[in-house]
């Protein structure tokens, strides 16, 4: 499963496979270069950041290396060596909304899910919703991914997938949360931030990774 240290852990093995500073690598992709800085990694008032999803898809790119060996550096998955896959249930986002594939607490239930392989993934605590169309644009393409933990915390700022009570299922950040609402920001700038009622939501999951 991933945790906060090893995807830190993971960008300074990358850094230091290429021979390059974590300045340097972020110089490389075209980052400000102070974006994996350790100042960056925890906010002022102890809480953990995370780096974006754009950032390391940028890093990958700069340096030709595969999500594979990425995410199997530094101690990802609890320390699983380098080619252990494991099969978690794969849906398209579009059919998400449908009933029955999800139990109360958002996990996969029912039939119709497909598998698909992953690095160290826990069918019992991941799965993967697969994007359509360009509706998610800039930050998630047409048959990206998303790899979703329903257990995992959320917390302003992450993005998740949000499903309400009427069926729709959606990827957006979060913005407040409070005991009667939670407000919700777009990714694609074209659509205004939403707020929704307590009531309106039927479960909110945090989306740990994107697989491009």
């Amino acid at each position: 499963m991933f945790s906060h240290r090893a995807i830190w852990d993971a960008i300074d093995a990358l850094a230091e496979r290429h021979k390059l500073s974590t300045s340097g690598l972020a110089r490389l992709a075209g980052l400000d270069p102070t974006a994996f800085n350790p100042s960056k990694r925890v906010s002022k008032d102890g809480r953990e950041r995370w780096p974006s999803t754009e950032s390391l898809s940028k890093i990958l790119d700069a340096t030709g290396e595969s999500i594979d060996r990425f995410l199997s550096a530094g101690g990802l998955y609890g320390g699983q060596t380098t080619g252990t896959r494991a099969a978690i249930p794969l849906l398209g986002l579009a059919e998400a909304g449908a009933g029955g594939y999800f139990d109360a607490d958002g996990f996969p239930a029912g039939t119709g899910w497909e598998e698909v392989a992953f690095p160290g993934g826990n069918a019992g605590a991941t799965y993967a919703l697969e994007v359509s169309g360009d509706s998610m644009l800039p930050a998630y393409r047409n048959g990206d991914r998303l790899i979703v933990a329903p257990n995992e915390q959320v917390r302003r700022g992450d993005r998740v997938v949000v499903r309400t009570v009427d069926g729709e299922v959606t990827a957006k950040v979060l913005h407040r949360q409070t005991a009667t609402s939670v407000e919700l920001h777009s990714l694609n700038p074209d659509f205004e931030p939403r707020t929704l009622k307590v009531s309106e939501v039927d479960w909110i999951a945090r989306i740990l990774w994107a697989s491009l």
